[in-house]
């Protein structure tokens, strides 16, 4: 086998001239190329990289906000209920207050008007019985009502207890007698017939004779310490009292 140096040498060359070229011309570019486009690939892949980081972040504080937003929905709505379950009490309270007032005002009414209608039949009643007694008495000898009554305060006098009776006779000196107080003015036969039933009943004191239409009917002896009576106008006054009781 013959080999030509030359033709060997010539073919080295151009392989290597060959190579250059495509080193100078071809691999070089397309090295800096690809080496562009890993650096740009890098670079995608850094900012994505940023891009998904900032997500993650946007999407944890998206997190957060929305657990807050609940938090504080939660918190409103829990003040909200306490408020109002407040309001309810303060409205119960309120309407109870208001219901014991109305309730209040309307026993005070109540007790107002029968107060007043209780007056009205006292009155009523004793206006009947002042007429019922001057229509009896109108019947009635003189004589015979003075007895009668004068029978009466015998008998009050006779069942007072002993200290009540020395206080009855106690402040009668000579500047303060009895007083006979009768409905109409007595005559000078009817003063001289209570004298002596007084004196009859242990009653030896000074008296004076005066006349109040108030007393209806009877006869009231006055002195500076007490009264006893034995008339019409006693009779209504302890009837108005046992009414005012029973009501």
């Amino acid at each position: 086998m013959h080999i030509d140096w030359w033709t060997l040498a010539f073919q080295t060359v151009n392989v290597l001239i060959l190579i250059w070229i495509l080193g100078r011309f071809f691999f070089r570019p397309v090295a800096d190329i690809v080496a562009k486009r890993q650096a740009q690939a890098a670079q995608v892949l850094t900012e994505a990289a940023a891009v998904r980081r900032q997500a993650g972040a946007a999407r944890a504080d998206a997190d957060k906000a929305r657990a807050e937003i609940n938090a504080e929905r939660d918190r409103l709505i829990a003040e909200a209920m306490q408020a109002a379950q407040a309001e309810k009490v303060s409205l119960l309270v309120q309407a109870a207050d208001e219901i014991a007032k109305l309730h209040g005002e309307a026993e005070a009414a109540i007790a107002r008007d029968r107060s007043a209608a209780q007056q009205a039949i006292m009155t009523r009643a004793s206006e009947l019985a002042v007429e019922i007694a001057r229509r009896l008495l109108g019947r009635l000898p003189p004589a015979a009502a003075l007895s009668a009554f004068l029978v009466g305060l015998g008998g009050e006098l006779r069942a007072l207890p002993a200290d009540a009776r020395a206080s009855f006779t106690s402040a009668v000196t000579g500047t303060h007698a009895i007083a006979v107080v009768t409905a109409t003015p007595l005559s000078t036969a009817e003063m001289q017939q209570v004298g002596d039933a007084l004196n009859a009943a242990g009653l030896e004191l000074p008296l004076v004779f005066r006349s109040d239409p108030a007393v209806i009917a009877g006869i009231e002896l006055h002195s500076p310490n007490m009264i006893v009576r034995n008339s019409w106008r006693a009779d209504l006054d302890r009837i108005r009292k046992e009414l005012d009781i029973g009501g």
